[in-house]
């Protein structure tokens, strides 16, 4: 006898009914490394459809850059990537610099190479150290945040704060070194490089438990790298060799060469390996700038309330999430016309619904976390 269905129900091979489920995954959720809602629809444990739905953040930073003199936006883009503060500072005052044809000294440009790295591998540790977390090994995030904190204390020696610094100023740095500072940093560089990355490969590269929830999961071609415009380690992991310290090289990165870490297999495991490699590399431009700090000013002299020429400017740097970008508009008055960033992590995670499909709902956090988003970049 013919079994009656009700629309929307399929009927498997041993008669049992089955219909698709809808599934929100956060906003509160640990796994979704912030407040973000994945709504997902699921067919048993397969993802069908992933409609990612942001803006539990949102704090409108581009209109407070408008609404803020030049001077302030430090303080405020801090909060944008808040794992990559320093980095986000070099975005605004780059940018600012750029409209008002202002050239750091040598010395602040090579202090914005140090810091950045270094604030690139403290990010990168707490992307590796939570991916850990969330395939079910603790471990690594303790060892990960025990060297962050050393740099975070590093720092607060330099800025006086420990997570949003404020340290960056148009047309140069506030702080030069503090008596022992570049010694402590030759230290950690030293004991990161010999001790804590080798932990770190030995506790997760060969897993057989992490090889196997990532290894040829969440694939990304190089072709549908470009075509969603994703940079950072997320494009590299695919084998696209774009980084903007290399393509578009600023400040000290004209002298200073850098490697671009390349993999080619395009899944979360290569993505994971790019972000180890990279700290690696960051460590090798720490060294580079500190046998190569020049001496001389670290700021140029510039008027508290700046007023740069009407124009329009667009600046990049390479954060740890990708291309960060400023579009800026100058009206010639204190404050910016128009401020509009380009956030990687934004960016990166539109690929997120493509790449969840056909997946199990065990691989979501695994896709997820791959492509390291800060929910203060996405919703800005």
């Amino acid at each position: 006898m013919a079994t009656e269905v009700q629309p929307g129900y399929e009927v498997g091979p041993a008669g049992f009914r089955s219909e698709e489920m809808i599934l929100n995954m956060g906003p509160q959720h640990p796994s979704t490394h912030g407040v973000l809602r994945l709504v997902l629809v699921l067919d048993g444990e397969t993802v069908v459809q992933c409609t990612p739905v942001i803006g539990y953040l949102h704090r409108g930073m581009e209109k407070i850059f408008e609404n803020r003199p030049y001077m302030a936006g430090p303080r405020y883009i801090d909060n944008a990537d808040y794992l990559s503060p320093m980095l986000n500072e070099c975005c605004y005052a780059g940018a600012v610099e750029q409209l008002m044809g202002i050239e750091p000294p040598r010395r602040a440009q090579y202090i914005r190479v140090l810091v950045g790295e270094l604030e690139r591998i403290a990010s990168h540790l707490v992307a590796i150290g939570t991916y850990g977390l969330d395939l079910g090994a603790f471990t690594p995030v303790l060892w990960c945040f025990r060297d962050r904190e050393q740099i975070l204390d590093m720092f607060e020696s330099l800025s006086g704060h420990r997570f949003t610094h404020n340290y960056m100023r148009v047309g140069g740095v506030l702080y030069d070194f503090p008596k022992g500072w570049l010694e402590q940093c030759e230290k950690f560089l030293d004991k990161f490089e010999k001790t804590s990355i080798p932990e770190l490969e030995e506790l997760l590269t060969g897993n057989e438990i992490f090889e196997a929830r990532t290894q040829g999961v969440g694939y990304i071609d190089p072709q549908q790298a470009l075509a969603y415009a994703l940079t950072g380690p997320v494009a590299r992991a695919s084998g696209v060799p774009f980084d903007v310290r290399v393509n578009r090289p600023y400040g000290a990165y004209r002298e200073i060469p850098v490697n671009i870490k390349l993999r080619q297999d395009g899944d979360c495991f290569a993505r994971y390996k790019v972000r180890m490699d990279e700290m690696g590399e960051s460590v090798r431009l720490c060294r580079t700038v500190l046998d190569k700090l020049p001496g001389g000013p670290i700021s140029v002299r510039s008027p508290i309330a700046l007023r740069p020429p009407r124009g329009e400017t667009y600046f990049s740097v390479e954060s740890a999430r990708g291309e960060e970008s400023l579009y800026m508009i100058s009206d010639g008055s204190e404050y910016p016309y128009r401020a509009k960033l380009r956030a990687p992590s934004f960016v990166n995670l539109q690929v997120l619904p493509e790449l969840l499909r056909g997946h199990k709902i065990g691989d979501v956090i695994a896709i997820l976390g791959s492509i390291d988003i800060v929910l203060g970049d996405v919703d800005r």
